[in-house]
């Protein structure tokens, strides 16, 4: 047992982080060092004097910024960042949750992401976390009364999209969580804890053991929203199709017993019950050659999705506090970095560099029919 106090186990995990060349340009210990230095001055005195004395110099230490986040097993900033909130909880996410996440209004599922849509009808969703060939193994058996299959590998923004997509379609009921959780993250037992739990006033999910689990791009009506629609099945680190195809079976089964529409309507399934809750949305901004230039804010990191049937590459911008800022479309990958260059969004060779290859990565697999795998910057 550690019979630290929460401020000493903060300071103790910053001091060892800082030290460390990989967390002196991660976006986790920038973001640690942000929020801590921001809360600081309302609560001085003894208690906090070694944090005082010493987060200047830390903030120095910072080199720029080469990644959101390693997937670390230990992330000392995080650790830090959670301790510190733990002593005083009234800190705990200062700056704003009102960021919205880009939505699609031309069909379902809303939001982009790594999945295939296999029939919209059914009431099953099934995400296999970090095993993306198991995702699409399960997609290949076309399993009946599976909507939707794909990975997960955050436990904040890939579980707001997964909020998201499934309370923008009334026939879904269940969510199976199977495969292996991504290394440093824990979504699948995060996702179970936000089933269990919810989550509490800063939009933390109650009982996560990830690092970072806050849902920052959902409402907190979104969030219950989801819960009271969707029940959660437990089957990390399985990657077993046979297992997953009999348990989807076996919830399909359910469905009539489980519809909280049917006693009211009458229908079976739920199907006719529209929800009147409207998904917020942020506007996404096809870019082509001729686009005007749109002044966007030049820190943060992206997420890449080649988009087959529109045969357009889509791009959202985050801040390292894993806040979607914006989201762009474009045809090519020229059209794209132009765009994201002249708008100031990258700030380091390095990083611009990189993501002219992952744009480029993305036109292939649009032009090849190739799978797209976005690398670790």
């Amino acid at each position: 047992m550690d019979d630290r106090s929460d401020l000493d186990i903060a300071l103790s995990e910053l001091e060892t982080g800082i030290d460390l060349p990989k967390c002196q340009q991660c976006g986790c210990m920038r973001d640690a060092l942000e929020h801590i230095s921001s809360a600081l001055p309302t609560h001085s005195g003894e208690r906090t004097k070694a944090l005082h004395t010493s987060l200047p110099g830390w903030v120095e230490n910072m080199k720029p910024i080469r990644y959101a986040c390693l997937g670390c097993e230990h992330c000392y900033a995080g650790a830090a960042e959670n301790a510190f909130s733990a002593a005083f909880p009234d800190t705990y996410n200062q700056i704003g949750l009102s960021c919205e996440m880009q939505t699609n209004a031309a069909g379902w599922p809303p939001v982009v992401g790594e999945y295939v849509v296999l029939d919209p009808s059914a009431p099953v969703a099934v995400t296999t976390l970090a095993s993306a060939d198991f995702s699409i193994q399960l997609a290949d058996q076309r399993i009946p009364g599976l909507a939707i299959v794909g990975k997960l590998e955050t436990e904040n923004i890939g579980i707001d999209k997964i909020i998201k997509n499934t309370i923008a379609n009334p026939k879904l009921r269940f969510l199976i969580v199977a495969g292996t959780e991504p290394k440093g993250h824990l979504s699948g037992q995060t996702l179970l804890a936000l089933a269990e739990n919810g989550v509490d006033e800063n939009r933390r999910v109650i009982g996560s053991k990830g690092k970072r689990p806050v849902l920052r791009n959902v409402t907190q009506m979104e969030i219950e929203a989801f819960r009271q629609q969707i029940q959660v099945f437990d089957l990390i680190d399985c990657e077993c199709i046979d297992c997953v195809q009999d348990k989807i079976a076996e919830l399909c089964h359910q469905v009539v017993a489980f519809a909280p529409q049917a006693a009211s309507c009458g229908c079976a399934d739920g199907s006719c019950h529209e929800s009147s809750l409207e998904i917020d949305k942020v506007p996404a901004v096809f870019i082509d050659e001729t686009n005007q230039p749109v002044k966007l804010d030049k820190a943060g990191y992206f997420v890449i999705f080649p988009v087959a049937e529109r045969k357009t590459i889509h791009v959202e911008h985050y801040n390292y506090d894993n806040l979607l800022l914006h989201v762009i479309e474009g045809a090519s990958a020229r059209s794209l970095y132009l765009e994201i260059i002249d708008q100031n969004w990258v700030s380091e060779m390095s990083h611009a560099a990189y993501l002219g290859k992952e744009l480029a990565k993305a036109e292939l697999s649009l032009a090849t029919g190739t799978a797209y795998n976005q690398d670790a910057a």
